[in-house]
């Protein structure tokens, strides 16, 4: 039997909408969060992104989360909480590894506004979505747009470029690995001075513990944590690692060494 698929949407109209409580859940999760002045416009792409994801989603396992009202907490406002810490530093540039869907790059790129923003996914199938949001994100935000792109591969072949290597003032990354694995593969693209911020569930203790002289042997500070606030969300937390000076060549590892063998622990703090 020939099982023909519908082709997947590139486009929000003709799409479900989302139900009116998922609406009410976004409204107070943005007033919770400061942001209940966010533009209008910004706040339909923000709708229209999660819209197309849950489209392909029907298609295509791109997340776990099919219920509407639980993305809108999940996706959009957990990918805002990190807000704060980026306009505070004034960080208009940022790497977001391991998109998945595009959270938290694309709501932080229209809400900030960013200037650009590199979505980094190495999963075919998730990637081509990116691709498609992200055309439809330009495209809907309009002049002076976002610059949205996508790299289909493994952040490592960045962590070799020199055009990207120790380039970008913040890389952020939900649910990729623990948090000394995640800096061995993140640190590298982040330009000294700049931060890696790590979203993590609690209770994560003896992952912290365990990363923290890893960080330092990497070229970063001891970790600082940035709770988040969105009602549902009180057991996430947000790990901010500022990058002090340069990562070593030799990182990140090949991921075949990464897996046998873990990172060594620094014995000082870098200077400032």
């Amino acid at each position: 039997m020939n099982h023909h698929r519908e082709p997947l949407p590139s486009r929000v109209e003709g799409l479900p909408g989302l139900p009116a409580e998922s609406l009410l859940v976004l409204d107070r999760g943005l007033a919770t969060l400061g942001l209940a002045d966010l533009p209008d416009r910004v706040r339909t792409i923000l709708i229209d992104h999660l819209r197309l994801l849950l489209a392909w989603n029907r298609s295509i396992n791109l997340t776990a989360i099919r219920d509407p009202e639980t993305a809108v907490r999940e996706h959009i406002l957990d990918s805002l909480s990190a807000l704060p810490i980026l306009r505070e530093r004034g960080i208009d540039t940022l790497l977001d590894l391991g998109s998945g869907g595009g959270f938290p790059g694309v709501p932080l790129a229209l809400a900030l506004p960013a200037r650009r923003v590199l979505l980094v996914e190495s999963v075919g199938k998730k990637a081509a979505f990116l691709a498609v949001a992200a055309a439809l994100v330009t495209e809907a935000a309009g002049p002076p747009a976002c610059e949205v792109d996508v790299f289909a591969g493994r952040a490592e072949a960045l962590a070799r470029d020199d055009r990207h290597r120790e380039r970008w003032p913040a890389v952020v990354a939900r649910a990729i690995a623990p948090l000394d694995r995640l800096a061995e593969i993140a640190l590298p693209l982040v330009a000294r001075g700049g931060v890696l911020i790590a979203w993590k569930r609690r209770p994560f203790e003896a992952e912290l513990a365990a990363a923290g002289p890893r960080l330092i042997l990497l070229g970063a500070a001891l970790p600082v944590l940035w709770p988040v606030v969105v009602p549902g969300l009180e057991d996430h937390v947000l790990v901010i690692v500022e990058k002090l000076e340069s990562t070593r060549g030799t990182y990140p590892r090949d991921a075949a060494l990464r897996r046998r063998r873990r990172l060594p622990a620094g014995d000082r703090l870098p200077s400032p």
